[in-house]
């Protein structure tokens, strides 16, 4: 049976086709990833946008005439409607941090990287206690947290105690972006930061808050957003259905937010 982060089951299926190979370990969010790109490659084929003879890969990458029948097949079923003035207006209040421009943090980190067969678990119970101990430490924080980076990170950073300087959001990978952008907090941020390189102990030393953009100025970028939003919603309901109907062994679907749309 599939632990929750790393799979070394018998092989996990989808309506008998299988997303790995015999005795291959995967995370479970790279599984659950298969699994949901093979409940689309599936569907495709059930619809007429993907030839029978298409097969799934051990390796999880599907063919060229899959990604474009899987496009095809959620222009088809996905019913993502654009967003009204209002909406806009009221996301625009809400998140208008999220639309100044030149936004800059100073920032350092402790990076636990994640590796190929890397024990997700094992490794989060590793950042766990130094997370704590730099957040909780009453003396010299700064000290603290560099000497914890030049003993436990990952990034060549920790050489000079975790310190990545000034960054913008593009100067991060989105998901890292996402968590520190647009948000006031200072100090050690009172989370482990998710990205595609591991798990992150994060402080803000500074923030620059650049400038505000009027409504009018970012109204694409507003719609766009609440799009998303709509797409993201819409595309995690219709996988709920497909996966119901199908024979899923091996991967458990509702142990996460789909990876698909993260």
């Amino acid at each position: 049976m599939p632990t929750d982060n790393i799979v070394t089951a018998t092989v996990a299926c989808i309506n008998g086709a299988a997303l790995h190979g015999p005795g291959e370990n995967l995370a479970a969010e790279e599984l659950r990833q298969r699994a949901c790109t093979e409940l689309l490659r599936q569907a495709a084929q059930a619809d007429g946008l993907l030839d029978a003879g298409d097969t799934a890969s051990a390796d999880g990458i599907v063919s060229e005439a899959a990604v474009d029948a899987i496009d095809a097949l959620l222009e088809r079923k996905l019913s993502v409607p654009q967003p009204s003035e209002e909406a806009c207006r009221r996301h625009y209040a809400a998140h208008a941090g999220l639309y100044r421009t030149g936004e800059r943090l100073r920032v350092r980190h402790i990076l636990f990287a994640v590796t190929p067969g890397v024990d997700v678990v094992a490794l989060r119970k590793r950042a766990e206690p130094i997370f704590l101990d730099v957040r909780s430490y009453d003396g010299d924080a700064a000290d603290r947290f560099a000497e914890a980076a030049r003993k436990w990170s990952n990034c060549p950073s920790g050489g000079d105690g975790g310190d990545l300087g000034w960054l913008g959001s593009a100067d991060c990978a989105p998901e890292f972006a996402r968590e520190l952008f647009g948000h006031v907090e200072i100090g050690v941020l009172p989370r482990l930061v998710h990205s595609r390189f591991g798990l992150h102990v994060v402080e803000v030393l500074a923030r620059d808050p650049g400038t505000a953009q009027p409504f009018e100025s970012v109204h694409g970028a507003v719609a766009m957003s609440l799009r998303q939003q709509s797409f993201v919603t819409a595309l995690r309901q219709y996988l709920r259905l497909l996966a119901g109907d199908a024979q899923v062994e091996g991967v458990n679907l509702d142990a996460a937010e789909t990876p698909l749309v993260q």
